[in-house]
């Protein structure tokens, strides 16, 4: 179950709101279904003052759950939104993960999606263990147009990551 979608994620416009939540670690099999199945039933019934919202999910990479929410319909609220990180909180601790951590770096390790704090990628980095070619995943996307376009998965080089790990590389602005 490494790539499935819930509702009409591939349907949603590109100016769907994202969120995307890394787990800390591959989960296996179960804990993909267990966490799929609660956030299924929490998006059918996901509203905001009252109001359904249509949204969607996709789990990719045994690690992300990413969710959009079409706000042209209903846009979600900050009640709303908290009602999901919630549900997510839960769930963190029902199995022993991670999801809801904006601190981490998710990066490509060859085949292997891997995840590691600030700290310890910036040491990656000047080690030259990573580089600006090393594939990153941009939790700070915000938009499903963004995802679609390349813009989560994507070189260091071409992300925030470039200014933040890498002294003397350009922005991606320059590039």
């Amino acid at each position: 179950m490494s790539e499935s979608t819930h509702g009409p994620f591939d349907e949603l416009p590109g100016s769907a709101r994202l969120w995307v939540f890394g787990a800390d670690r591959p989960l296996t099999p179960a804990e993909e279904e267990r966490i799929l199945s609660e956030v299924d039933a929490f998006l059918d019934g996901w509203k905001a003052h009252g109001q359904p919202l249509s949204a969607a999910r996709s789990w990719r990479y045994r690690r992300f759950l990413l969710v959009a929410a079409d706000e042209r319909v209903t846009p979600p609220s900050g009640c709303s939104i908290d009602a999901l990180v919630r549900t997510l909180k839960g769930l963190e601790g029902e199995l022993g993960v991670t999801l809801v951590d904006g601190g981490a770096v998710w990066f490509r390790d060859g085949e292997r999606v891997r995840s590691a704090s600030r700290a310890d990628f910036s040491s990656l980095a000047e080690r030259g263990e990573v580089g600006l070619e090393t594939t990153v995943f941009d939790g700070s996307v915000t938009r499903l147009g963004e995802l679609r376009e390349g813009a989560w998965e994507a070189p260091a080089g071409d992300r925030w990551h470039a200014r933040a790990f890498f002294r003397d590389a350009p922005s991606p602005s320059d590039v």
